[in-house]
């Protein structure tokens, strides 16, 4: 057990590493749903994050999953009882994906060899802007340790985004105010 918690130390410290070492959003996904796939020795790992419109979850990263499942359609929140209690704040736990009937994709769930879900909610001060969900393909309970340690991924996971688009957002204002002096210059 002690070793376990461990792995999970490391895993988070890695998390963090990577977070640190990137502002490009999809590396930065990339490796963190990686991350969580080896460190929980788990089926798959995605995230998906809020659209424009607050209506569906669009895939940003995913490990362990199908092409064909990850293509599988979108996840739209009226039709997912599990991401409507997500996107509220709340870490949802489903026994088996491929009969509950708050999970959207139940049938692609059973092709896939899904079997629990657990989805944790990207927060960023008080608002939620996606989750992460982690797929075994047996039936899994969770401990308080691996849901902490989803909890902390997932937060982190937030801000690496929030820290993206910041980033994005000076690049390009510094962009346009060194074409603007260019213009100045040349008159």
């Amino acid at each position: 057990m002690k070793d376990r918690e461990m792995d999970y130390f490391t895993a988070l410290y890695e998390v963090a590493r990577v977070i640190n070492a990137s502002l490009e959003p999809s590396r930065v996904l990339e490796k963190i749903v990686r991350c969580v796939v080896d460190s929980m020795q788990i089926k798959a790992c995605s995230l998906r994050l809020l659209d424009s419109q607050g209506n569906k979850l669009v895939m940003g990263a995913a490990c362990g999953l199908s092409p064909r499942y990850v293509r599988k359609g979108p996840v739209l929140l009226k039709e997912s009882g599990l991401d409507q209690k997500a996107m509220k704040g709340k870490t949802v736990w489903l026994k088996d994906a491929q009969t509950d009937k708050s999970f959207q994709y139940g049938e692609k769930a059973r092709t896939e060899g899904i079997k629990s879900v657990l989805v944790v909610p990207l927060k960023l001060e008080k608002s939620v802007v996606g989750v992460l969900r982690v797929y075994t393909d047996n039936v899994r309970k969770f401990r308080d340790r691996e849901i902490q340690f989803l909890e902390a991924v997932a937060n982190l996971s937030a801000i690496a985004l929030d820290n993206a688009r910041f980033h994005k957002t000076l690049q390009t204002s510094c962009d346009l105010m060194t074409a603007h002096k260019y213009r100045i210059d040349d008159n």
